[in-house]
């Protein structure tokens, strides 16, 4: 672990080299100090860079341990490369705009915040929970030695710009790179030494010293091994013997009570009696590089190795027939054998080179740290081309329509972990794409819409919005559809207005003391309802009704118009139902930005609901994080999702027909089956089911692309299914299982759940009463779907007497002048002294 982490801010050459002896460093591609890239160095780079994947995965590649991006250009990145290499740099006021995706496409965050609050960083560390969190607090104010240790115990690190970090003593402005690095360090001896193991850097153990905090002072500027004598004070390791040490690295075990130092001994070794360890002579590898090294220097007459130092073709010779007995041997004992011999020639080779094993360790931690992968093909000289094999070009549209199959018995936790995972959005890049069509309608309002109406919907309209009293030919519709429309209406509308807050709630607590909460709604409300590839009445039942049932004085429907103009009647009769007072033909981005800020003839709302496609959410997600627009949104929103628990009791037909409804969404729906312990046959037949539905219906083609991306997990029970459900939060869950009432007080996360077999997703879509605009991309975990108290807001208030504020009042004086608030306390004092 480390005490802290350093920002290279300066290019100071020599407190470079000091901070590199102590782990990991911050700095910035475009710093002179970044053409040497040492181990474990961390690249920040800033919101105003603009960077590529390719740069990013160059930078790993070369051996940057850890990219640091801001969210706006995490959002790009995520999913190239391995969560495990980058952090994400985050505002404080950020965090809440943090997407699953992004939350587990990274391995740490670095969190900008003006002051050090204990509660904030553990809040951070819930959110995160897993990754590592750094604090990067304002850079004007040095940070204090009891700071450092205060985020220390938060499980955090905290982020020290090198302009405070000084070899020179601790002083108000700066503080001593061994003061910072010790300062959570534990000694539980009475002389405060450190036990100190010291090892090569290979990691063999050379001896056991202590050390002080004098020692690891000098040792960090000097670079030199030194350490605390408990007898003869300060032990400058070779002073008199000549065997000095080079640090490498000084590192705080897990506990900080404990420091390694690694280095590279010169002379004889570091033990006393004149060997390299204190624990004895070398063996394996380090034992044989020792006696090449010395072999090197002087060799003895007549002796092979000399020989093979000398001759470079004869070492060559054997090191490519060593490799290919290696290659030909079979046994275990024939393997070890062979390969020693090859490790042997080829140990020869490195120190002739100059070559130490810590190089060839430095260069495996490099070759592992790369993020990009060659085909690892052998060149031709080694293999024979394989025979070309004939593939078939399948013809669009043939073969079976199928999902992949996983098993949650055999799967490895990272690959758990990735079939829960949602196809990649890339939020950033879209709120990029919005922002000029959202500053277009909020500078020119309804001319803005007209053009952009005309360019996206290719409708060319006269005016933007329709008020009511809206006629009966844009209301004319199909009587069975009519009549359809007006069940549907009936039972969800049943089903919000028992919703309702109505009651209020009122608590005494404490004597004279009363505590309300109340109801209101939200005053203006936009409804979003897509046009897109189907038509969708039932969205603006699903968010009309809730929003009259609510009384919000102002609703606004907003919808794409058709290219003659108009709105489909379908829409136009619930929206008549529900009471609209306004329709604005517009979608997209322009309509979310119509309803945010208003226009000379949309009214702006206070609250944006309804599905959209990406440009409508990255919108939604854009203004309500704009100030100017006050107005926040439902919840984020993606594609269309499905999981269904299947068991043995589980009709195929239905099965697949359930996942079929929502596979036609469109190609990025999410659908999962958890196939609990079915046998192969019942698994076949439910693939069956799916190919031969999906081939019978006109969206085929989409379903094609969303079912062959959607997954099959085998789960050996019903809690393993119910478990993987719950990590996996699913817009729609579906119970196909035997006494599937019973199973409801295991459901934790989802949008909604359809219990037994005769209870398809589609009822909820349209007439059971519930609604179905849900959280999807795994937002049940926070989010609830749509429902009436989302139309509404709850304001408190409290009444307190005379003998009421007498017994509370004190209290709250005392707590103000804890705080230091003092008109806090006045406001109290003023009416006690009052009627004293």
């Amino acid at each position: 672990m480390s005490a802290f982490l350093p920002l290279l801010d300066q290019a100071d050459e020599t407190l470079f080299n000091a901070l590199n002896r102590l782990g990991p460093i911050i700095t910035f591609p475009q710093l002179p100090t970044s053409s040497y890239i040492p181990d474990h160095t961390f690249y920040l780079v800033d919101q105003q860079t603009s960077i590529t994947p390719s740069e990013v995965v160059d930078w790993l590649d070369a051996g940057v341990e850890k990219v640091i991006l801001p969210l706006s250009l995490a959002t790009d990145i995520i999913g190239t490369v391995p969560a495990e290499r980058l952090v994400l740099l985050l505002d404080v006021g950020s965090v809440s705009a943090v997407s699953d995706r992004i939350r587990s496409g990274v391995s740490g965050v670095v969190l900008k915040t003006p002051t050090v609050d204990v509660d904030l960083i553990s809040s951070v560390s819930t959110f995160f929970s897993g990754s590592s969190i750094y604090l990067l607090p304002d850079p004007a104010i040095p940070p204090s030695i009891q700071t450092i240790r205060t985020i220390s115990t938060t499980g955090a690190t905290l982020i020290i710009p090198a302009s405070h970090l000084s070899l020179q003593p601790t002083s108000k402005s700066q503080i001593n790179v061994a003061d910072a690095f010790l300062s959570i360090v534990t000694s539980d001896r009475p002389d405060s030494l450190f036990p100190t193991v010291v090892s090569t850097q290979s990691g063999q153990t050379l001896g056991l010293v202590y050390s002080s905090v004098e020692s690891v002072r000098e040792s960090i500027a000097s670079g030199k091994g030194v350490y605390q004598s408990r007898k003869h004070g300060l032990w400058r390791k070779g002073e008199t013997s000549g065997a000095t040490q080079d640090i490498v690295s000084i590192r705080l075990d897990c506990d900080s009570d404990c420091l390694e130092y690694r280095v590279v001994q010169h002379g004889a070794g570091f033990c006393h009696l004149n060997r390299l360890s204190c624990f004895g002579p070398s063996s394996g590898l380090v034992a044989l590089e020792n006696i090449l090294n010395a072999r090197l220097e002087n060799a003895p007459a007549g002796s092979y190795t000399k020989r093979l130092f000398d001759d470079p073709e004869l070492l060559r010779s054997k090191i490519m027939e060593e490799a290919d007995e290696l290659c030909r041997a079979k046994t275990p004992e024939e393997v070890a054998f062979e390969a020693a011999d090859l490790i042997y020639f080829a140990l020869t080779k490195c120190v002739a080179a100059g070559v130490s094993i810590s190089d060839i360790e430095h260069s495996l931690d490099l070759k592992a740290k790369k993020v990009s992968r060659r085909p690892g093909n052998a060149k031709p000289q080694w293999s024979k081309p394989p025979a070309p094999v004939p593939v078939a070009t399948p013809k669009p549209g043939d073969g079976p329509i199928s999902m992949r199959t996983s098993d949650l018995t055999s799967v490895t936790p990272a690959e758990r972990a990735q079939l829960l995972r949602r196809p990649v959005l890339k939020s950033g890049e879209m709120i990029d794409k919005v922002k000029p069509i959202v500053e277009q309608v909020r500078q020119s309002g309804d001319k803005a819409l007209l053009e952009l109406t005309a360019k996206f919907d290719k409708a060319s309209l006269t005016s933007t919005v329709a008020f009511p009293p809206y006629t009966a030919e844009s209301m004319k519709v199909d009587e069975e559809v009519r009549k359809a429309i007006d069940v549907a209406y009936a039972n969800i509308r049943k089903f919000h207005e028992a919703q309702i807050d109505k009651t209020g709630l009122q608590v005494e607590t404490m004597p004279g003391v009363v505590c309300s909460r109340f109801a209101r709604p939200i005053a203006r409300v936009g409804l979003y309802v897509p046009g897109g590839t189907a038509i969708l009445p039932s969205t603006a039942l699903m968010l009309g009704i809730p929003a009259q049932v609510a009384g919000c004085k102002e609703i606004v429907l907003a919808t794409p118009p058709r290219s003659d103009g108009s709105i489909s009647p379908e829409v136009m009769y619930v929206a008549k139902l529900v009471g609209a007072s306004a329709i604005l033909k517009a979608g997209g981005a322009q309509a979310v930005a119509a309803m945010a800020y208003g226009t000379e003839s949309c009214p702006k709302v206070d609250k944006i609901f309804g599905p959209g496609n990406q440009w409508v959410t990255a919108a939604k997600m854009l203004v309500q994080n704009d100030t100017d627009a006050l107005v926040s949104i439902d919840m984020p929103a993606g594609p269309s999702e499905v999981l269904v628990i299947a068991d043995h009791t589980a009709n195929p037909a239905f099965v697949a027909a359930d996942l079929l409804s929502q596979a036609e969404h469109g190609v990025d729906s999410q659908v999962v089956l958890v196939a609990v312990n079915l046998t192969a046959d019942h698994l076949a037949s439910i693939e069956r089911e799916v190919d031969e539905q999906a081939h019978a219906l006109e969206r085929v083609d989409i379903v094609r692309q969303s079912v062959s991306k959607s997954l099959i997990v085998k789960a050996p029970n019903v809690e393993e299914a119910i478990a993987f459900s719950n990590d996996y939060a699913p817009e729609h869950l579906i119970l196909h299982l035997e006494n599937a009432r019973d199973k409801i007080p295991l459901i934790e996360n989802a949008g909604s759940v359809f219990v037994g077999p005769y209870t398809p997703e589609s009822c909820g879509d349209y007439a059971s009463g519930t609604n179905h605009t849900l959280p999807t991309n795994g937002y049940a975990r926070q989010f609830s779907g749509v429902n009436t108290q989302s139309y509404q807001k709850h304001i408190t208030s409290q009444e307190i007497t005379a003998s009421g504020l007498g017994k509370l009042g004190p209290v709250v004086a005392t707590l103000a002048d804890c705080e230091g608030l003092q008109a806090h306390a006045n406001a109290v004092r003023i009416r006690l002294k009052a009627f004293q």
